[in-house]
């Protein structure tokens, strides 16, 4: 079974070529540009087995664009689980989206509440590794216009929503077998779905899902660990 860098890199290659036009002006891919940190996360906290996958959709402009991490709130990210590292450039940089690294001095609302909901349950990174690994389903921010608007994954056109798919639907389930996973716990209805689209196939795997943190959503901005925390007691965590 690869390795999960093995399998980044697998990712990274049947990405590359894919093309997406407008509204879509800019594409970024911090597993290629970010790789650095993004490995180390890997490396220190990516051990099988897992009990349950988080799978969020894919990376904000202020998280995981900037630091290569799931859901990657700069602070949380450096101080609390630990992982720095060089962060270069995409190939094609929009201008209201500037990738400064570790940086940038913007915080990721989503990032800040699940690693803060984490730092606050489990107390150390060992702790929630222990049972939880972090992954989004889609690596690839996009990025319409002038103002940079972020454009998710099912809002692309079929005939390049369709490939994305079809490889991130393979990633996931290749994860999912080198972490000996047991759950896959949708961030959101649409990553929970995606997951028990990609891994219907794989026998005893269980799927959940947790409310999405993202401020556009108007029910996680008020007592989103305590939604959250009584979610997974429904599902036996």
């Amino acid at each position: 079974m690869p390795d999960l860098i093995t399998l980044t890199k697998t990712l990274n290659k049947k990405l590359a070529p894919m093309k997406f036009a407008e509204p879509v002006t800019h594409v970024y891919n911090p597993l290629v540009y970010a790789s650095e940190p993004h490995q180390a996360y890997l490396k220190t906290y990516g051990k099988a087995p897992k009990r349950a996958l988080l799978l969020g959709m894919n990376p904000g402009p202020f998280g995981m664009a900037q630091t290569g991490v799931p859901f990657g709130e700069i602070a949380h990210v450096r101080d609390w689980l630990g992982i720095t590292g060089k962060v270069g450039k995409p190939p094609v940089e929009h201008p209201k989206r500037i990738v400064e690294g570790f940086d940038c001095t913007r915080s990721e609302v989503s990032g800040r509440r699940l690693w803060g909901w984490a730092k606050e349950r489990f107390g150390t990174p060992e702790a929630f590794f222990a049972d939880f690994f972090v992954v989004n389903y889609c690596p690839l921010v996009f990025m319409e216009g002038a103002g940079g608007k972020n454009r998710v994954p099912e809002k692309l056109p079929k005939v390049e929503r369709d490939p994305l798919l079809e490889v991130c639907d393979e990633a996931l389930r290749q994860t999912v077998r080198a972490l000996d996973a047991k759950w896959v716990i949708g961030v959101g209805k649409w990553a929970r779905v995606r997951a028990e689209t990609a891994c219907a196939d794989i026998e005893g795997l269980q799927f959940g899902q947790i409310m999405h943190p993202s401020p556009a959503n108007p029910h996680a901005n008020k007592g989103w660990a305590e939604k959250v925390d009584a979610q997974l007691e429904e599902l036996g965590f």
